[in-house]
Order: structure tokens, then C-alpha cells, then sequence
């Protein structure tokens, strides 16, 4: 087996193209550096070096093989930093899954304060479905997922942080393109379009939930396609779409985006995650996330009193 010091000093003799040179480095005999560099050429196969009078340089095969080392050396040395550091907390890695983007919303808001508290910990976000997200939990793969509802998900933690208001995208050209908020029943009788790509099935869900509950059959068609290409198929004309508060960031031509005016209509959003993940990183962003919910609830509800109450009343005549 290659041994890490026999590399080491290698890449020394390479640096300083002498063994008595890199000797001096070292602080060890040359005839000891000598004798391990021998070694590693007779276990790997090839030469590294070629022995001149005035001291060594390296092969094409000793570059290639001592860069790759190099390379090695760094990532072993970062992985041995980055473990220490994270079972302190300071650093390490957070993996996270979500459904639908990150231009608007609670995630968008925890992870811009997450980076500000911990600007070390490494964030890495992956888009899925609720299944493909809980088993790459199972597998390790992600630490935590946000998705919609409280999905079934053995073995699993699951909090309930927030809810996200929904949103009607219509074409600019729709009648009512200029309206603050909409109802269900101006739109009941409508041609859905939705993705199935996730979130599209749970918006599916939640459109005929809802406007079975008010009496309705919808109208719903899905598409084999993403976020950006349903927008611009609503803006042609092929029909309205639902998103949530998450996907209202982004501005898309030929489209108005307008909230449902009931407090029914909004999305539960839960975390999941394995209670054996002990991740620092991990519970530092459920401790933020728990902490910013409530916060971020009372906001919401601060906002839609405000715009109910700008909204002029009729006035009568005094009797």
C-alpha cells in the first residue's frame, strides 16, 4: 500500500528538484528520502524522477501522477478542516430539498438569514418531489426537504412551519388581469394548466379540493413541463395557472399574478427530516427556521388586514 508520507515527500523533492535540498526541508537524511522515493517508483511502476548530476526532475508520468496527488493531499486536508470545524458548529454542509423556487417566500427568507448567521456552512439545494425527496432523506442524500403538507414519511420528523398564499397567473389579456384579488368563483369555470412537474401535482390537489368544496368540477390539464415554460403557455393563451407565494418573484412577460382573497387559500409547508441526522448545520437551520415562523405568520396576517382595509367602502347616504 502507498503510503501518504512517501507522496509528501515526493512532492517535496518535486518542488525543490533536489533530494539533498529537499532533505534540508525535511529535516532527515538524504539517503532516507532516497530510499522512500525508490520505493514509491518500485510500487507504482514508473519513474518519477530523472536523476541528474545536479539534482532531479520529474517525468511526464511523476507530473501526472504527483498533480493528481496534489489534488488528493487538498481535498483529504479540507475534509479533515471541515469535519472538525462542523462538529463545533462553526462550518460544514447543510443539503436541502425543495419543491418550487426560491424567488419569493419562507425558504427564500431562511436561507438569506441563515447565510448571514453562518456565511461558513456550505448550502446545497436540490429541486424534487415530495417522494424523490423523502427517500433521498432515507439515503442520506439531502438533510432536510420542505414540502407541502405532512406528507407520509416513516421515521421521519415533520414541523409545520408556514403556510404560502396562492396565486392565479393569468394572461395580461384576461378580463381580469387588473384586479387585486381574485375569487374562486370568478374563475370556476376556467381551463387550468398546471406542470406535473413538482409542485405542480400538489397544486393540482389543492385547486380540486378547493373548488369541490365551493360545488365545482375544474377544467385541469397538465403539462410535461417546467415552471418558466407554463408561464409563457398561460401568456399564449392555453389557459390560467396556480402557483404559491414561492414562484411570484420571478416576472414573466405577458402574465398577471394575483392572490386569492380567501385565507383559505394558502398552502400548509412543512420540514422533514431524520431525528438521527446529527448535523449541527441541520439543527442550526430548524432552529432559525422554528424561529422565523411565527414571525413570518403574524407578518402575513398583518399584511392581508392592510389590504383589506385600504379597500374603500361604499358610501350611503346618512339617513
Amino acid at each position: 500500500m502507498i503510503n501518504l508520507v512517501s507522496i509528501s515527500q515526493a512532492l517535496v523533492v518535486a518542488e525543490h528538484r533536489s533530494f539533498s535540498r529537499a532533505a534540508k526541508v525535511l529535516r532527515i537524511q538524504q539517503s532516507a528520502v532516497s530510499r522512500r522515493i525508490r520505493a514509491l517508483e518500485d510500487e507504482i511502476g514508473v519513474s518519477l524522477f530523472e536523476r541528474e548530476t545536479g539534482g532531479v526532475r520529474l517525468t511526464e508520468a511523476g507530473r501526472a501522477f504527483l498533480d493528481r496527488c496534489r489534488c488528493a493531499l487538498a481535498d483529504i486536508d479540507f475534509a479533515v478542516r471541515n469535519a472538525a470545524n462542523a462538529g463545533a458548529g462553526g462550518e460544514g454542509s447543510v443539503r436541502i430539498g425543495i419543491l418550487s423556487s426560491l424567488s419569493a417566500g419562507f425558504v427564500r427568507d431562511l436561507l438569506v438569514r441563515f447565510r448571514v448567521t453562518h456565511p461558513a456552512v456550505m448550502i446545497e439545494i436540490a429541486e424534487g418531489s415530495t417522494c424523490d425527496h423523502i427517500a433521498r432523506l432515507h439515503d442520506r442524500v439531502l438533510d432536510i426537504a420542505f414540502v407541502t403538507g405532512r406528507p407520509e414519511a416513516p421515521r421521519c420528523d415533520i414541523a409545520l412551519l408556514w403556510r404560502a398564499r396562492v396565486f392565479v397567473v393569468l394572461p395580461e389579456t384576461h378580463a381580469l388581469a387588473g384586479a387585486t384579488e381574485i375569487t374562486w368563483d370568478q374563475i370556476k369555470g376556467e381551463r387550468f394548466i398546471l406542470s406535473r412537474q413538482a409542485p405542480g401535482p400538489e397544486i393540482h390537489d389543492f385547486v380540486i379540493q378547493r373548488l369541490a368544496s365551493l360545488g365545482f368540477s375544474p377544467t385541469v390539464e397538465r403539462y410535461p413541463v417546467g415552471r418558466e415554460t407554463l408561464m409563457h403557455l398561460v401568456a399564449l393563451g392555453f389557459g390560467i395557472s396556480v402557483v404559491s407565494e414561492a414562484a411570484t418573484g420571478t416576472r414573466y412577460p405577458g402574465v398577471a399574478v394575483h392572490p386569492l382573497s380567501s385565507a383559505q387559500d394558502a398552502l400548509p409547508y412543512s420540514a422533514v427530516w431524520l431525528p438521527g441526522n446529527d448535523n449541527p448545520a441541520l439543527r442550526r437551520l430548524l432552529s432559525l427556521a422554528r424561529a422565523m415562523a411565527p414571525t413570518r405568520a403574524q407578518a402575513a396576517r398583518a399584511a392581508v388586514s392592510a389590504r383589506r382595509g385600504a379597500t374603500p367602502r361604499k358610501r350611503g347616504r346618512r339617513p
